[in-house]
């Protein structure tokens, strides 16, 4: 298995199919978390390429665009096509499929430093500046007003409820 040339073909799908994505989830967005997780998985000792792999592939086939089944089949089936081992391809998709809020309805503890790690990155980018205009930005995409006074914040009990308020898109 070699994780270089792995990495290269992953990091141009994932360029090839994000670049100019227009919800914020977008080829620069995934950049950022890639390479603020690598910096962090660099002083804890953590497993660099899964690391890479699943900063690379979080966004991809997103939970708010697409079914869960359509995001696993053809992620895996990426990972396979360049040989990447079936342990790590376990552990990449148990990252990108835990890793979203999902509107604060997510339960999952990230069981993995790995995953802990990139999670923290991805959460990381939603802050600042940057944090604003992606949901400004994801807001444009769904059809949201920026700003109603008539509508007051929200807490969801779960998943369900929260898709349905949000007219998620899935393909």
């Amino acid at each position: 298995m070699n994780k270089k040339l792995i990495i290269k073909k992953v990091n141009s799908y994932v360029k090839d199919k994000l670049y100019g994505e227009g919800s914020g989830h977008d080829w620069w967005h995934t950049d950022r978390v890639r390479k603020l997780a690598l910096k962090i998985a660099k002083k804890e000792n953590a497993d660099l390429f899964i690391i890479e792999l699943a900063a690379l592939l979080h966004d991809v086939y997103d939970w708010k665009f697409y079914k869960k089944t359509v995001r696993k089949n053809a992620l895996e089936k990426l990972l396979k096509k360049y040989k990447t081992k079936d342990e790590i391809i376990t552990q990449v998709l148990y990252i990108v499929e835990n890793i979203s809020y999902k509107g604060g309805t997510n339960k999952v503890k990230m069981k993995n430093l790995e995953g802990q790690i990139v999670q923290d990155a991805d959460r990381l980018d939603a802050l600042g500046a940057i944090g604003i205009a992606r949901t400004f930005t994801y807001g444009g995409k769904i059809s949201r007003q920026m700003y109603d006074p008539k509508i007051k914040a929200k807490k969801y009990k779960n998943l369900t409820e929260y898709k349905k308020y949000k007219k998620i898109i899935q393909l």
